[in-house]
């Protein structure tokens, strides 16, 4: 018998890399590679490159680093000896080709799926609308929904005024004039005052008794509030009606004097109705 013939009777050893290591691992452990696959989430193509010893073949350095661990702890072998011994094998490459890119973020069967990807940017999408919409009217009251007072009730109410203030001069009685002031009656009342270009003038949570003053020179003041029963109006000094007393909100009121002494007697409350009634 030739030296060439008994050199091919020989079992070809294994080399020590990952590959055949993780082979080896799994065939002691009874397992084929399609049972590898389900349990590890890999597949079976990048298992067998990898037990081939193609490190260098797969799409890039995260999965061959990551893949390999993950096969690792599958087959009970050490997780951080096998990835150290990728990497070592990734540096060095091997015959199949140079070295995959070096882009290692973590193990690959841990990376979330495409559909938990496109819930995330759908998510992403409709945080920013609704910050959007939030900061639109936040910013800008004026340009938010239409105001609580029907338009032509408005344009009655001005007419009306024109006709009262020569009717109050006539009975002696002086129109208010002076500056216009908001009283807080109670306590943790918001209130929002803006200008007819939807800059704000005032906001806070008033306390009972605090009070604004509205600007003399503001360009069509109105005010906006979900307690207008808590807030107190005087004209110069000199007391009106209330913008509502009623639990409800309102929004773009127009609050100059002349607005405010235009605007109709408020309605009772369901308590004061109920005992004028009885």
């Amino acid at each position: 018998m030739s030296d060439e013939d008994t050199l091919e009777q020989q079992p070809v050893e294994e080399t020590g890399g990952v590959g055949a290591r993780l082979k080896a691992a799994r065939e002691a452990k009874g397992l084929d590679l399609a049972q590898v696959a389900a349990e590890t989430r890999i597949p079976q193509r990048h298992l067998l490159t990898i037990e081939n010893g193609a490190l260098t073949e797969l799409p890039a350095r995260t999965y061959a680093v990551g893949f390999s661990r993950t096969y690792a702890r599958l087959v009970g072998l050490d997780e951080r000896e096998i990835v150290e011994q990728a990497r070592q094998e990734l540096a060095e490459g091997n015959e199949y080709g140079a070295a995959p890119a070096k882009f290692e973020p973590g193990d690959p069967a841990r990376v979330p799926g495409r559909g938990l990807a496109w819930f995330a940017l759908f998510a992403a999408v409709l945080l920013v609308g609704g910050i959007y919409a939030f900061y639109s009217s936040y910013f800008a009251p004026g340009l938010g929904p239409a105001p609580l007072e029907d338009p032509a009730a408005a344009e009655a109410l001005a007419d009306e005024s024109d006709g009262e203030a020569p009717a109050q001069a006539a009975a002696g009685q002086p129109a208010a004039t002076g500056p216009v002031v908001f009283t807080s009656e109670m306590d943790g009342t918001w209130v929002k005052f803006y200008d007819a270009n939807g800059e704000r003038l005032y906001e806070a949570q008033m306390a009972a008794g605090d009070s604004y003053t509205v600007p003399a020179d503001a360009e069509g003041p109105q005010v906006w509030t979900g307690r207008p029963y808590a807030l107190a109006i005087t004209i110069g000094g000199r007391s009106v009606p209330k913008l509502s007393e009623v639990d409800e909100v309102v929004r773009d009121v127009p609050i100059t004097a002349e607005a405010l002494l235009a605007r109709p007697a408020p309605s009772a409350t369901p308590a004061e109705t109920a005992a004028t009634s009885g």
